[in-house]
């Protein structure tokens, strides 16, 4: 039977099914995990994550899950609030960068002209730069720990909710219903953010996912270079640093940090993947128009 004469409320859940796959309902509770797991730090984890609670390097037990640090740290703890570092960054990045970039973006691609190509020969200088290379030049500006990471992460992403919000408004401004809206008398920034930007929010959803995961490594990036949270705040690119003179004495101690970070990774790339699954996320410009 050809799928036009399947009735419409049998296609719905079909197509709902092949949108929310296994590995993206995985991913889902993945990052739900980590989540609560950040935001519910204090009583998720059984230590103070500074405090010493057993010798350097114990091996994983029922008292310590993950075993103990160089200085008798429980890792299991750090872990965990370490997700509050990442996850807190990602989101302070993700939200100020689309923000700025989206307002930009807008803006640039509305009226056009002189403010067009600033914005874009700005959004093209930061891009010349490589992500990790611009991010270590602002926090070495700003000086080392989480607030300057945060920032130097955020300014990183904005370019690319620019790029992507001015070829939207590109599209969407020659259509109908904005001649519509300026023929009613519509202020010019009415237009943008009540008409436009709704219609072009799709895709900077989508790229909110993908600045999300790029945003939990550079953070890691940073730690692990020794530019983010001074000691002995917990940060899972710190505790791989850290881990890398004791591989063989202590695997645990990067095992455990590492898969973390991994996971989270994965499981924002598998979602910001899976949301251009769905008809009004997945289509629209992309980030290079």
């Amino acid at each position: 039977m050809a799928e036009r004469d399947i009735p419409a409320g049998r296609q719905r859940p079909e197509r709902a099914s092949r949108r929310w796959t296994p590995e993206l309902c995985v991913s889902v509770g993945v990052l739900g995990l980590a989540v609560v797991a950040a935001v519910a730090a204090p009583w998720v984890a059984p230590y103070s994550p500074t405090a010493i609670t057993a010798h350097a390097f114990a091996p994983p037990s029922g008292a310590h899950l993950f075993g103990t640090d160089q200085l008798g740290r429980d890792i299991f703890s750090r872990v965990v609030y370490g997700a509050r570092i990442s996850l807190g960054t990602a989101g302070f990045a993700v939200v100020s960068s689309g923000l700025i970039g989206v307002t930009l973006g807008l803006l640039s691609g509305y009226f056009g002209g002189l403010l067009d190509a600033l914005v874009m020969r700005a959004m093209d200088i930061v891009f010349a730069f490589p992500a990790i290379l611009l991010a270590m030049g602002l926090v070495a500006i700003m000086g080392a720990g989480t607030d300057s990471g945060a920032i130097a992460i955020a300014v990183v992403g904005i370019p690319a909710f620019a790029r992507l919000a001015r070829a939207g408004m590109l599209v969407e401004r020659e259509k109908p219903y904005v001649e519509a809206a300026k023929a009613l008398g519509c202020s010019d920034l009415r237009i943008i953010f009540r008409a436009v930007l709704p219609n072009v929010t799709g895709p900077l959803l989508v790229q909110a996912g993908i600045g999300a995961t790029l945003a939990v490594l550079l953070q890691a990036s940073l730690s692990f270079l020794g530019l983010g949270p001074a000691p002995p705040a917990p940060s899972w690119g710190e505790m791989l640093s850290q881990s890398r003179v004791v591989l063989y004495q202590a695997p645990w101690y990067g095992i455990f940090p590492g898969v973390a970070l991994t996971a989270v990774v994965l499981a924002l790339n598998t979602i910001a993947d899976g949301l251009q699954r769905f008809p009004r996320l997945g289509s629209g410009p992309t980030a290079g128009g």
